[in-house]
């Protein structure tokens, strides 16, 4: 049995079109039972969407949505002496990502619309212009970290 380093963190290959992490992260997020031709053709359809609706480079709006859409702080529940407690802790710049990326999927989801494309694209356009509802869960959790600042000496 080999041994591998566990702490090591394993990133994707960048995507062979717009040669960006960023982009291979969407297409794995989106990816539905190993599918990742379909995701891809998703994720470009919706770049083509952005580029065509806004006239700007698609990636550098995808990257400004992440950006907004990346939290700062956020609550975790912590068990102090039989009662849970919402800890407010700083967020790492991966996980931000990580969590901004999931938000834009999950609300692209929600919305109503014929392809999914068309869904991200818009959600996209949305976060990267600070509106809708990506934005409305990073100001949320902005929220419940102020409320909850009181308990932030619990912090582990």
């Amino acid at each position: 049995m080999s041994r591998r380093n566990i702490s090591k963190k394993r990133f994707p290959q960048p995507d062979p079109v717009y040669s960006s992490y960023l982009v291979s992260l969407l297409t794995t997020r989106i990816l539905k039972s190993g599918k990742k031709t379909i995701a891809r053709k998703i994720v470009y359809q919706a770049f083509d969407i952005i580029r065509k609706k806004t006239n700007e480079d698609p990636l550098s709006v995808f990257e400004k949505a992440i950006r907004n859409a990346s939290p700062i702080v956020e609550v975790k529940a912590r068990r102090v002496g039989g009662s849970t407690y919402q800890v407010p802790i700083e967020v790492s710049s991966f996980r931000a990502t990580n969590l901004s990326l999931r938000w834009i999927i999950q609300f692209s989801n929600k919305r109503v619309g014929r392809s999914m494309a068309i869904k991200l694209a818009n959600e996209i356009i949305d976060t990267a212009n600070d509106i809708g509802n990506t934005i409305k869960k990073k100001e949320e959790t902005h929220r419940m970290a102020e409320a909850n600042k009181a308990f932030a000496h619990f912090r582990y």
